[in-house]
């Protein structure tokens, strides 16, 4: 009954979401356009719920000929393609903003662990371990909030396996807030390779 419940809650919430929020995505898809060439979203194929691939929306924070599908923090020398503004994007979190469209989709929920890149295998089978390639991905949840890009694999799948298994409106709640001062403290960002 609660994912019933959850699906709801995430349509409603991202659709007045991106209502609210649609002043702020017209400035973001002008500064993009004025800072590097290239379109405004980048497209990645990530891995969904029962391990399906679907592709995440985000705002554009790279030069178009950036490696493709490598984490950022895998790359050697990150700032060199990360633009003025995807900087400032990276560092507020406003780069995740499209997700909203993902979620109004069915494809991702605002609360759930966040999805991996479709070439992450081990991510991929760690969270099997814990059931989380059973469930909706997130544009934030448990992991994120607790050391986010910092974490080792196996504690990131722990962790986001003790969402699965503690999932209810509360502990979403406790995620969300959590989230807001993890973004206002730029915590567990980690950029380039470590």
């Amino acid at each position: 009954m609660y994912k019933i419940l959850k699906r709801i809650g995430d349509f409603l919430l991202s659709l007045i979401g991106l209502i609210i929020l649609l002043p702020v995505f017209l400035l973001l898809i002008i500064a993009i356009k004025l800072d590097s060439k290239g379109p405004v979203l980048f497209k990645q194929k990530r891995v969904g719920k029962d391990k399906s691939y679907f592709m995440i929306l985000k705002f554009r924070t790279m030069r178009i000929d950036t490696p493709q599908d490598t984490p950022t923090h895998l790359l050697e020398n990150p700032d060199q393609w990360i633009t003025k503004v995807g900087k400032f994007l990276r560092k507020t979190s406003l780069d995740e903003l499209p997700q909203i469209i993902n979620i109004l989709k069915g494809e991702m929920s605002i609360i759930g662990p966040r999805p991996a890149l479709w070439n992450q295998y081990d991510l991929i089978a760690e969270r099997d371990k814990y059931q989380v390639n059973d469930i909706l991905p997130g544009l934030t949840g448990w992991a994120q909030i607790n050391g986010r890009d910092e974490l080792p694999i196996d504690v990131k799948a722990k962790l986001d396996g003790h969402y699965v298994d503690n999932m209810n409106i509360l502990f979403d709640a406790k995620c969300f807030g959590g989230t807001i001062i993890s973004v206002l403290k730029s915590d567990g960002i980690q950029e380039g390779a470590s």
